[in-house]
């Protein structure tokens, strides 16, 4: 199965049902909560490896593992894990404007409501892996507002002053259509400014050659001198 192709509905339940499950360490996220912790990673300021994000998925400390019932169990899950995040990748390449968070539904007076919390605090967790970098957009006179309902719904504290904005159900429910809307341009955002988390060294001085003389002014060749330290 290639990692470009998206999950199935049964592959879905099958991630889905693994999460859940006593396997599954306690503070495991859940699938709104890691489709939100994967959103951040793609879209953000830097690239990621999956070998510092993905032990996060089994609890925050990164720590925890879940009891697997044998390597292809552990491959398996790893491989669902990829592309769900992909389909996040692609969908934002191809088409942003029709990203849809995964969010969860609740009956409300009678309403149909939808709740982001979870996701956001996927995507608040995905951007704590690099604090520093996020700076540039809270900072942007246009794009920095449009961060707010995530911090909202997302941030592990809030001013007791905002409190209202989201324990009411519907404002909540705002909140989160506005967190949907504002995500295409919080990618468009940081695409021109994106790092490849890959630095490339410069070398300051030219490069020495082993049978040059040594720049430390000691009058050896280099290859008997530092070169033979560095060797």
């Amino acid at each position: 199965m290639h990692l470009d192709q998206p999950l199935t509905e049964k592959e879905f339940d099958e991630l889905d049902r693994f999460l859940l499950s006593d396997r599954s360490p306690e503070d495991s996220m859940t699938m709104d909560h890691l489709h939100g912790f994967l959103t951040a990673i793609v879209i953000g300021p830097e690239a990621i490896l999956p070998s510092e994000w993905y032990p996060r998925l089994w609890g925050e400390d990164g720590k925890a593992e879940p009891k697997w019932k044998n390597p292809k169990e552990a491959e398996r899950v790893f491989d669902l894990v990829m592309r769900f995040m992909n389909e996040v990748a692609i969908t934002f390449e191809v088409a942003p404007k029709d990203f849809e968070p995964l969010y969860v539904e609740h009956e409300y007076e009678g309403k149909t409501l939808i709740d982001a919390e979870a996701w956001c605090w996927g995507f608040w967790e995905g951007m704590e892996l690099r604090p520093g970098s996020w700076d540039e957009i809270w900072d942007d006179p246009e794009v920095g507002p449009l961060m707010r309902p995530i911090y909202l719904l997302g941030a592990d504290e809030i001013e007791e002053s905002e409190l209202p904005e989201v324990e009411d159900p519907f404002k909540a429910h705002e909140l989160a259509l506005e967190v949907e809307a504002n995500l295409p341009a919080i990618h468009r955002f940081w695409v021109p400014r994106r790092k490849t988390g890959v630095e490339t060294v410069k070398r300051e001085q030219p490069k020495v050659g082993r049978n040059d003389d040594c720049p430390c002014g000691s009058g050896k060749k280099f290859k008997k001198c530092c070169g033979a330290e560095q060797a």
